[in-house]
């Protein structure tokens, strides 16, 4: 049993063996809340065997070794895609909502991040979301690599600003800026005033958004162009 059977095959209990006590479900989502408390790299067999309390060897029946748990892991966190069908407006709307639906997702599990990189196999219900973001595309005149370039310039952009924000937040920059600042300020008149600016219209913690929409501002710069 590979990544791609324990993703793509049939879920539930093992093939052969005793009458199964778990499902791959309660492993995913063992690891899933290991994860998201203590960090990916807590996630092991012997501790999502702990928490459910049956042996090392026991998960084994169900995934072979831990990157197939993880890979298990991803696909249950990611959930079913949003419908955007609904929205109304056409592909920009629903592409900000499926952007800000997936910045949620992934903000809620980070771990996920470190987990979605290099080459693997990807499961139902993350490439059901790749499949929401281009059918919010179906009408657009472009490619289907152009297409798949939008998408991965959205997730980038979630990607940026959830690493930005993992280890340390907004407030905690800056007040470490200002403590640098408050003594060297001549040095760095350009930061001073666009901190300044941005407490004046309150326009800080917006980089998603902002970066969000200037995506959106150059793909329909470019249908506008054809």
């Amino acid at each position: 049993m590979d990544a791609f059977e324990v993703l793509w095959g049939e879920r539930g209990a093992p093939r052969r063996g005793p009458r199964p006590t778990l499902t791959v479900g309660e492993l995913a989502k063992a690891g899933i809340d290991l994860a998201d408390r203590e960090g990916l790299g807590a996630v092991t067999m012997q501790r999502v065997a702990e928490a459910l309390g049956v042996t090392k060897m026991a998960t084994y029946r169900y995934v072979p070794g831990k990157d197939e748990l993880i890979a298990l892991m991803v696909d249950t966190a990611m959930g079913e895609p949003p419908e955007l069908s609904h929205i109304d407006g056409g592909w920009r709307p629903q592409l900000k909502a499926w952007t800000m639906a997936m910045f949620n997702l992934m903000r809620a599990h980070p771990w996920a991040l470190r987990a979605t990189v290099g080459r693997r196999v990807t499961g139902p219900n993350e490439l059901g979301w790749v499949e929401k973001a281009l059918g919010a595309l179906a009408e657009v005149r472009m490619d289907g690599g152009q297409k798949m370039d939008v998408v991965v310039a959205l997730t980038g952009q979630i990607r940026a600003i959830i690493e930005q924000a993992a280890d340390t937040s907004e407030e905690d920059i800056a007040e470490g800026w200002a403590k640098v600042l408050a003594t060297r300020a001549e040095r760095f008149p350009h930061v001073v005033k666009a901190l300044a600016e941005s407490e004046q219209h309150k326009s800080r913690d917006q980089g998603l958004e902002f970066g969000l929409e200037r995506i959106l501002d150059g793909v329909e710069l470019y249908l506008s162009r054809q």
